[in-house]
Parts: C-alpha cells; sequence; structure tokens
C-alpha cells in the first residue's frame, strides 16, 4: 500500500513538473521575457520613432518645396551687410527660405569666452551644414576677388549637388580677358551680372518672376 501510494505521487509531481514546464514554454513563445522578443521589440519602436522623424523631414521638404536658399556672400562691412540684405529680401518675397550667415549663423554674444579654435569650430560646423541643408547656394561675387569663405561654400555646395547660382555687380576682378574664374563661375547653373545696379536687380527680380531658382 505504503509503495502504491509513493508511485501515485510520484506520478503526480511528474504531471505538475510536465505542466510547470510547458507553460514556461508557451510563456516564452509568446515572448514574455524572452530577451530576443524584447530586443526585437525594442527595435521596432526604434523603427516606428525613425519613420515618424523621416516623415517630420520629408514633410519639411515638401513645405520649402526645394527652395531653401543658402546666401554665401562677404559680410564684413556695413555696406556688404546692406547689400546683402537687399539681395536677400528679393529671394524671399518670392518665396525662398534663405539662410543668411549675418542674420542667422552665430551672433558674437554667443561667440564670447570661446578661444580662436572653438569659434573657428562652431562657424565652420554651422555653416557647412546649412550649404548640405540648402537646396540652393546664391553667392555674391562683388570684390577685387571672390569671399575666400565664400568660395569654399560654393566647392561644398558643388560638389554635394545643390544648384548654384551667382550676382556680380562690380568689375574689379578682371583676370586677363575673362572677368571671373572660370573653376568659379563653372559651378553655376546662371550667373546675373550687371555694373549698374538698378539693372542687376531688375535682370534678377525679372527671372524670378518666370522662373525657378
Amino acid at each position: 500500500m505504503k509503495r502504491r501510494l509513493e508511485k501515485v505521487v510520484s506520478v503526480v509531481l511528474a504531471v505538475v513538473i510536465a505542466v510547470g514546464l510547458a507553460a514556461c514554454n508557451t510563456n516564452s513563445g509568446a515572448g514574455a521575457g524572452n530577451p530576443a522578443t524584447v530586443q526585437a521589440a525594442t527595435t521596432d519602436q526604434a523603427d516606428q520613432v525613425d519613420k515618424a522623424e523621416a516623415g517630420q523631414t520629408e514633410a519639411a521638404d515638401q513645405a520649402t518645396n526645394g527652395k531653401r536658399v543658402y546666401f554665401a556672400a562677404p559680410l564684413f562691412n556695413e555696406a556688404e551687410r546692406e547689400y546683402n540684405l537687399k539681395i536677400v529680401s528679393i529671394l524671399e518675397a518670392h518665396g525662398y527660405e534663405v539662410f543668411l550667415p549675418q542674420r542667422d549663423g552665430f551672433l558674437a554674444p554667443e561667440l564670447e569666452g570661446k578661444t580662436e579654435e572653438e569659434k573657428t569650430e562652431m562657424i565652420f560646423a554651422k555653416d557647412r551644414d546649412e550649404v548640405l541643408k540648402a537646396d540652393i547656394l546664391f553667392m555674391m561675387l562683388d570684390g577685387r576677388v571672390p569671399d575666400e569663405g565664400a568660395c569654399v561654400e560654393l566647392g561644398i555646395a558643388y560638389a554635394s549637388g545643390k544648384r548654384c547660382y551667382g550676382l556680380k555687380g562690380d568689375a574689379r576682378s578682371v583676370e586677363l580677358d575673362m572677368d571671373l574664374n572660370p573653376m568659379i563661375t563653372g559651378c553655376f547653373i546662371k550667373l546675373f551680372y550687371n555694373l549698374d545696379e538698378e539693372e542687376l536687380i531688375k535682370s534678377l527680380e525679372e527671372y524670378l518672376e518666370q522662373n525657378e531658382l
């Protein structure tokens, strides 16, 4: 009798253990506490976030409709800055979203206390990133030679497949029988050039009324 009771108890215990193991396997298969399943769920959530961010970026791009402009120009005296603003206002009046470094880049107070190396790194990184975000680069070419920084920005833009345009209203950069270095003018889809400021601005406005940059 005792042996029979022991056998019954053993069988019951075996059944309980088997049922418990089966339940654990079922839960594991459903993903509860399964590291692989948790990781997969986390990856899915990350993918959803990435898709949402990509959708927001795409919506922003559609909003600007390829009309985001980086305005490359000298900005080291009041006359240059005023003229830059004048041309930028024309572009913005025709629906272009313009990044103008003198207005939209780092302000002087933001650079106070920075070393020269830190200032260089901050300004370069900011302007480079804005060139890469733009659809169009619009470059001012006035001066004895085109502004060095603007030339670098033009090179980055052209190499990145941006649409590049130039504007020039003086004749100081005469080089032999060519007024501008062909390595610069070769980057432009169109160069607006007139020594008469009123005619130059008129030609730009007429072009914008009939064409997209």
